[in-house]
């Protein structure tokens, strides 16, 4: 076919599928057309599944408004412009996406750097505490929340009884929170 009968056909195609709904011509017009868009959109679009999508979207497009389409030149000129500004919406979107992903990667940082910061001053802060304890109460409460241990291994390792573990651990907590009340809620986010 000549060019100018090509064009006379993908129009007449067109009328068909304006007019009489012709889903036939429609199917024709999208076989006879949807490769070259492909190839037409890979112009703008490096990803080969994301130009095939925004060919089918154009020719949905065209189904969906094809009561109101208004062709000024060729059908041919506007399956190639819907595609290309298609592509540039994509483009665009695709900007803007990758803009918020940078300052939301960007916003992490930063929160990450808080969060190191006040988790550095938490270990301090219960460092401080825990100098504040007698001897005997501070070892037994490491023993318990840093190493491990439960009240019977303490017991048995300090050659105490159970409850005076039990002691030692009580009054320990109430020093610490009294020491920590200002940060308690800090360590709530931090420990648990």
């Amino acid at each position: 076919m000549t060019d100018i009968s090509s064009q006379i056909s993908i129009d007449n195609l067109f009328w068909r599928i304006v007019l009489k709904d012709d889903n036939e011509a429609f199917r024709t017009l999208f076989y006879s057309f949807f490769p070259s868009l492909c190839v037409f959109a890979g112009r703008y679009i490096d990803n080969k599944e994301d130009c095939e999508d925004i060919v089918q979207d154009t020719f949905l497009k065209i189904w969906r408004t094809r009561k109101s389409l208004e062709i000024t030149s060729s059908a041919r000129n506007l399956l190639v412009t819907t595609v290309k500004n298609s592509c540039i919406d994509y483009l665009r979107k695709k900007e803007v996406e990758y803009s918020y992903m940078e300052r939301q990667a960007t916003k992490e940082w930063l929160t990450y750097q808080d969060d190191i910061y006040s988790t550095l001053e938490l270990e301090e802060m219960i460092t401080r505490a825990l100098e504040q304890l007698p001897d005997n109460l501070r070892l037994v409460f490491e023993m318990n929340r840093f190493e491990g241990y439960t009240y019977v291994q303490i017991a048995e390792k300090q050659n105490i009884s159970v409850k005076t573990v039990e002691l030692y651990m009580s009054k320990s907590l109430k020093l610490m929170r009294r020491e920590l009340k200002d940060y308690l809620p800090l360590i709530l986010l931090f420990c648990f």
